[in-house]
């Protein structure tokens, strides 16, 4: 009876072992959002490209000799206006209905609703103005 129950609980453990191992790559392998990806824009007016990607957000604390990792991801935006510079995109937050609120790297908040056959119009804002933002795939 005792080598049934030992070989229970080894098997249990290692199903349990190895649905933690397997279960941990997967949630990271499975961030999700429209927004991912190259995009071409129109910024009021003015050709734009647009470029969200998912990048390592690992943290490691240390409390003396005793370290910790947690493994973890996020998105990682970008913004170039008119051939510019690329500047950060940044907070990307989905709301209701599946639209997008983020900011740009002056503060400003941008929204983009989810997209309607790969094309998506919502807005900018600078000094407290909206202006159109349309973008493509």
């Amino acid at each position: 009876m005792t080598t049934i129950m030992q070989r229970s609980l080894i098997t249990i453990s290692c199903g349990i072992a190895l649905s933690l191992a397997v279960s941990g790559a997967t949630i990271a392998s499975q961030v999700a959002g429209w927004w991912g990806g190259d995009w071409n824009c129109n910024i009021d007016g003015r050709p734009a490209r647009m470029r969200w990607n998912v990048v390592d957000d690992s943290q490691t604390t240390c409390n003396g000799d005793t370290c910790s990792t947690s493994s973890g991801v996020r998105w990682n935006g970008s913004f170039s206006d008119n051939g510019s510079r690329w500047v950060p995109l940044t907070n990307p937050r989905q709301v209701n209905r599946g639209g997008l609120y983020f900011r740009h790297a002056d503060g400003n908040q941008w929204y983009l609703p989810k997209p309607t056959g790969n094309r998506t119009r919502g807005w900018t804002t600078w000094n407290g103005k909206r202006y159109p933002l349309s973008c493509w795939k």
